[in-house]
């Protein structure tokens, strides 16, 4: 899922300030045709900072039946410092969700809770017009798996003087499936056209190995965002 923020917004560390945004995307990828809202918000202080994300699916599911809202899914993480010049941050996150297959009053079906815990680093240009942010966590999947694990990579990169902007993440980590792989991995990589401060239109193209289903899967999407 997004974690576009963290990398973002890692400029206003040290001014105090926050920032968030709203995405509305239309995911066009095979067997999806459905719409995603997401909400964003990072916020830093001087003992750290404070990330989430909310995610609502819109329309048909994997059954092909129109559902409404069929999916939620949500993060939230908080990492730690005490000097501020400190590179390493411990970290902590929690992510949860619930989805339902079909429309014909099934009920919902949870997405397994996950604790994470573990440190990132990150590192940035001069004017912050390029950042990278790496994490190392040790993950809990409720009745699951109770030591499995989990790295991420978030990204950023402005160009042609701000009006473009290159973002995304990738997680890798163990889970098993019951197709017979422990292994997944999911990146989201996003491209912005900058039409103003607020407002801009762009794309993101979700690919998988072993998240979904059995194999890898790419969905691409076509967006729009407002940032406050």
């Amino acid at each position: 899922m997004k974690k576009f923020l963290l990398a973002l917004f890692v400029s206003v560390l040290a001014s105090g300030a926050f920032a968030q945004n709203v995405q509305v995307h239309y995911d066009f990828g095979k067997d999806r045709k459905l719409i995603t809202s997401t909400v964003e918000m990072f916020r830093p202080d001087k003992y750290g900072s404070t990330f989430f994300f909310i995610d609502f699916d819109y329309g048909s599911d994997v059954r092909d039946v129109d559902t409404g809202a069929s999916l939620a899914y949500w993060e939230i993480a908080r990492a730690f410092k005490w000097t501020e010049n400190q590179k390493f941050m411990p970290r902590v996150e929690f992510n949860a969700g619930v989805f339902k297959l079909d429309g014909a009053g099934n009920p919902f079906i949870p997405i397994e809770n996950c604790w994470l815990a573990g440190v990132e680093r990150t590192w940035a240009s001069a004017d912050f017009s390029k950042i990278l942010t790496l994490q190392a966590n040790y993950k809990n999947i409720k009745d699951k798996e109770d030591a499995s694990f989990q790295l991420t990579a978030v990204w950023t990169v402005q160009m042609l003087k701000g009006k473009m902007t290159f973002t995304g993440f990738a997680d890798f980590w163990k889970e098993e499936m019951f197709w017979g792989t422990d292994y997944r991995f999911l990146t989201e990589p996003q491209l912005w056209y900058n039409c103003c401060p607020n407002f801009a239109v762009g794309t993101e193209v979700e690919i998988s190995n072993n998240f979904v289903t059995n194999g890898t899967v790419v969905n691409p999407t076509i967006a729009a965002k407002w940032t406050f």
